[in-house]
């Protein structure tokens, strides 16, 4: 690949040699599918692990309890990419902050696999979310550095990428999940530590391969600076560990303050980029743009992420999940919208890159997303009330969650970094992973709103939202569009 410089922090490449594609989008596509299928796999599972009895090899924790921590994992995993992100600017660089996270989710897995009881959950999860949150925001920028802002290539890489997310969310709850129905949850959290370790090995291979760029930061931390960062991160540890001393975090309130905590970073994020003195007038109104698409993005991940909440429990509880006589594992339904991404997602590549400069902008594809996300929850409408959901009905809900998702997405993660100041670019897509926290903390909260004895109000109520919000989205696209200049 013979790359031309553009900016100390973008490269630029006309390489088609993967599918129309530079082929350093292969690697990165190959070590984000194998932390997908650990991710997954392992989430899969970990709802029926915490509310689960003794007996049947969970921790008994409430339900509602369970959801809310389940939603607070998910919040703090895309919480933890704003620390990705900073020590990829400040730092490290994308590369390196990239390795040694798939590092710490592997260790994380382990400590699932190995360790018993509640001390077990914790380390493991802790470990899990911090890496992730490290590997995502990387993994990210780097995808972003391959493409001129301007490539029609952009999002459709970006759906390619995308489309290995989900290969990997497909396979890892189909492997977790008959691991534990079959030989319990500590082999199936095991196979997913098997996944991340594959995953860190093949990607060590072709360590070499990646371009300087890979390892540039962006925005280095002055020697000066490196005490005052050390004394606030300290600070900020003694903090949590003094909210968890004195019993003001609870985990029945850990989603709560994760929501809290996510809503001031994000605001404080805006600040900084806003205010910056190396964001140059053009860039800011750009991130200005990106309020109203950071807003949507919330609510639409309030909805989607209740994958891992809301259905995983209806899947266990409410779903026909027979099948000649043969019952599925609850944990497959979990495989269900990956299969669809698998399918579709080459296909709104291809529809993307057939448009060209005709396609809807990015701010349109997220009012769509938002609206086909609202019509998937007011289509559980019609199955309120007693009796058992058909397998056939949620696959079809499922395909709205996917198209909803294919709107927005991917489409999010490349206009994060369209959008971004030339100094901020991997904390800019920390900023929509922020989106991502809040509105899967928002899932887990939401989640024990649902009151299987009474269903309407909570899918009419859920559903609505999104739908108004995507079409007031929808009116404002043009003013948004003004902001953000060129950039579609």
């Amino acid at each position: 690949m013979n790359p031309v410089q553009t900016s100390p922090d973008t490269t630029v490449s006309s390489d088609k040699g993967f599918f129309g594609h530079p082929r350093l989008l292969a690697n990165l596509f190959t070590v984000e599918m194998w932390e997908r299928f650990s991710f997954y796999g392992m989430q899969g599972i970990l709802a029926y692990y915490m509310y689960y009895t003794a007996t049947d090899g969970g921790l008994g924790l409430d339900k509602t309890l369970a959801l809310s921590l389940v939603g607070a994992y998910g919040g703090g995993v895309y919480l933890s990419t704003i620390l990705g992100a900073w020590l990829a600017d400040r730092l490290l660089g994308s590369e390196r902050v990239l390795f040694f996270s798939a590092c710490v989710i592997m260790a994380g897995h382990v400590a699932l696999a190995l360790l018993p009881g509640v001390a077990g959950l914790a380390l493991g999860l802790i470990m899990v979310a911090f890496g992730s949150g490290g590997l995502k925001a990387n993994a990210t920028a780097l995808v972003g550095t391959l493409y001129d802002a301007k490539d029609e290539r952009r999002d459709a890489g970006f759906s390619i990428f995308y489309m290995g997310v989900n290969l990997g969310g497909l396979l890892g709850p189909l492997v977790t999940g008959f691991l534990q129905s079959s030989y319990g949850f500590h082999v199936g959290f095991g196979a997913a530590a098997v996944g991340m370790a594959i995953g860190l090995a093949v990607y060590s291979l072709k360590r070499k391969a990646m371009p300087e760029s890979a390892h540039h930061v962006a925005n280095p931390l002055a020697a000066g600076e490196r005490k005052r960062y050390m004394l606030l991160f300290a600070a900020v540890v003694v903090l949590i560990l003094s909210l968890l001393l004195t019993g003001l975090i609870t985990p029945k309130n850990l989603a709560t303050w994760m929501a809290y905590v996510a809503i001031g970073a994000s605001v404080a994020y805006f600040i900084i980029l806003i205010s910056s003195k190396k964001t140059r007038p053009v860039e800011r109104k750009r991130v200005f743009a990106f309020i109203p698409l950071y807003v949507a993005s919330a609510a639409f991940w309030a909805l989607f992420q209740q994958q891992f909440t809301f259905i995983a429990v209806y899947s266990d509880e409410k779903l026909d999940r027979h099948l000649f006589g043969w019952e599925m594992p609850a944990a497959w339904v979990q495989s269900i919208n990956p299969v669809f991404i698998v399918i579709f997602a080459g296909v709104f590549a291809a529809l993307w890159t057939r448009m060209g400069h005709k396609q809807p902008s990015s701010p349109l594809k997220f009012s769509f997303g938002l609206v086909v996300m609202g019509l998937a929850f007011l289509a559980f409408v019609p199955l309120a009330g007693p009796g058992k959901t058909p397998l056939l009905a949620l696959v079809g809900i499922l395909l709205l969650f996917t198209f909803a998702e294919l709107f927005l997405s991917p489409i999010g993660l490349s206009v994060s970094t369209k959008l971004a100041p030339a100094a901020f670019q991997a904390q800019m897509v920390a900023l929509f992973f922020l989106s991502v926290s809040l509105g899967t903390t928002l899932a887990g909260i939401l989640a024990g709103l649902y009151n299987p004895a009474d269903e309407l109000p909570y899918f009419i109520g859920v559903g609505s939202v999104a739908v108004v919000l995507g079409l007031g989205l929808m009116a404002a696209t043009p003013a948004v569009r003004k902001l953000m200049g060129e950039v579609r």
